[in-house]
């Protein structure tokens, strides 16, 4: 008996309790109800370009910076590379260098003194056939190793007819003075050498015959690097008729003549990247011996000074007081 009436007493005071605390929700909810202001736009159609004015920065964290850089881990690296779309730099510097051609002519070739004026039936062409063909090891073995890399070359007549055309062109190409054009010729050593002092000149250069054939009298073949890095060099001679005329830049001759040909003899260098597939043959220089007498050098137009010229000719004059002839009185 004592526990039911117990039961039925706490039953209600919960009910009371609850009673109130009804009471209490909806006494606040109509008293104390507040409306605030939307933060909604009243021009919903502008929402995109509003939420653009803001733009999100992420700012360093340098402690993550520090932390990073001091557990120098490459899975870290990479995945805190990949998350912001950063390709990952190599721990080392590394350019790639493409050598296209020597800087020097390897072993150059001295000819013989006198070499086209001397017949080869007397005492000295004989002495000079002897010396060159004691030379000829070397040469053949250069060219031999060519034949390793380029299985069909051929000194005579195909390198030899090619070699022509390319000296022809070079020069035609230098007399223009097509720059661009100039390197298919010439090798960037050669390129420097034969534009070397001719701008504000104009040159005039013409191939008439060859006088003798053309032929291979030196060839060497060198590595650099690397013993698979191979480059060939074979010297040329040519025997040749031409004419040449240089025009300074106010049309005046300072060499040569349009007029008169002259025999040259030359000794030019082509060279050519053995190993590069795309490699070609090109003019690398020109041998010149030391035995050969130098060049008179070109006279070159200078501008006078006009205000000493004028003073020295007014002293040349004679004085008219003193050449004047007086007479005696009659």
């Amino acid at each position: 008996m004592f526990r039911t009436v117990h039961t039925v007493y706490i039953g209600l005071n919960k009910l009371q309790h609850l009673n109130c605390n009804v009471q209490n929700v909806l006494t606040i909810g109509c008293v104390g109800q507040t409306r605030y202001r939307s933060n909604k736009h009243y021009k919903p159609e502008f929402k995109k370009l509003r939420s653009q004015k803001v733009i999100k920065v992420e700012l360093p964290d340098y402690e993550k910076d520090k932390i990073d850089s001091e557990d120098y881990s490459p899975e870290k690296l990479r995945t805190r590379y990949k998350e912001k779309g950063i390709q990952p730099t190599r721990p080392w510097i590394e350019r790639t260098t493409f050598i296209n051609n020597t800087g020097s002519i390897i072993e150059p070739y001295i000819p013989p003194e006198g070499d086209g004026k001397i017949s080869p039936i007397s005492t000295a062409g004989a002495k000079q056939k002897l010396e060159l063909l004691k030379k000829k090891k070397d040469t053949w073995q250069a060219i031999r190793k060519i034949r390793q890399n380029e299985e069909e070359f051929e000194l005579y007549p195909e390198f030899i007819t090619k070699a022509q055309d390319i000296y022809l062109k070079a020069h035609t190409t230098m007399a223009n003075k097509d720059k661009q054009n100039l390197l298919q010729y010439v090798t960037e050593k050669a390129y420097v050498e034969m534009l070397h002092n001719i701008d504000n000149k104009t040159l005039r250069w013409s191939f008439i015959k060859s006088i003798e054939p053309p032929r291979v009298v030196h060839a060497r073949v060198t590595d650099i690097i690397t013993q698979d890095n191979l480059f060939a060099q074979l010297t040329v001679r040519f025997h040749t008729k031409q004419t040449l005329s240089v025009f300074d830049r106010f049309g005046r001759l300072i060499f040569g003549s349009d007029v008169i040909a002259k025999d040259v003899l030359e000794y030019v260098v082509f060279e050519k990247h053995i190993v590069n597939q795309y490699g070609m043959w090109r003019i690398h220089g020109k041998i010149i011996p030391d035995w050969m007498p130098p060049k008179e050098p070109a006279p070159v137009t200078n501008i006078l000074n006009v205000e000493a010229e004028t003073e020295t000719a007014l002293e040349a004059q004679p004085d008219e007081a003193k050449s004047k002839i007086i007479l005696p009185d009659a």
